[in-house]
């Protein structure tokens, strides 16, 4: 039914899209409930702040709806646009907070029941990984949040940056050495 739909997108997720496009506000909801986590990871692992993401990513998809009947459908899928509208609010966001860093924001442990001294060491490990991560290339650090932080595929990844899938691949390559680098160079 929809054989020119963006790569990654179903056709469930494409005539969704159309109606929406069409302000139903029904089917932007279902859109909102398929994309709201990863917008979420991608904005919190930006801010590092519950709080601040929330706000964020209502944010993103309020944008998205004030501006729906704008979207054209390329080659890359509806989250890519979704993904950019969140890339620019938090630009924005920091802009607006110069003096605090993606760096000193708290990151929160996954163990659901860690001891004191496990927690310290998670936080410290997850705050070593992160600095290394952000001292990565743009495009490095793009593609490396987008497949290990935010979950997305290598060909997803590819149309949402607008690169070759054997780009990406080398991409991420490069900078996984890199990081493998920076953390033992910190080791001594």
């Amino acid at each position: 039914m929809y054989q020119n739909r963006p790569a990654g997108q179903t056709s469930d997720e494409a005539f969704l899209v159309q109606r929406a496009i069409g302000h139903d506000a029904e089917a932007f909801g279902r859109l909102y409930d398929m994309h709201v986590n990863r917008v979420y990871r991608h904005v919190y692992y930006r801010v590092g702040n519950k709080s601040d993401a929330e706000d964020l990513t209502q944010r993103v998809f309020l944008k998205a709806w004030q501006a729906i009947g704008r979207y054209k459908k390329t080659s890359s899928p509806f989250v890519a646009w979704l993904m950019t509208i969140s890339h620019n609010l938090v630009i924005d966001f920091y802009r607006t907070r110069k003096a605090e860093s993606y760096l000193d924001v708290d990151f929160i442990a996954h163990d659901p029941a860690p001891g004191p001294e496990r927690a310290a060491e998670a936080s410290f490990e997850q705050q070593r990984l992160r600095r290394a991560i952000l001292q990565l290339r743009g495009d490095e650090q793009q593609v490396v949040m987008m497949r290990f932080i935010e979950g997305f595929e290598f060909k997803e990844i590819a149309s949402l940056l607008g690169k070759k899938e054997g780009n990406i691949r080398v991409i991420l390559h490069r900078a996984l050495v890199k990081l493998r680098h920076m953390l033992e160079k910190e080791n001594g």
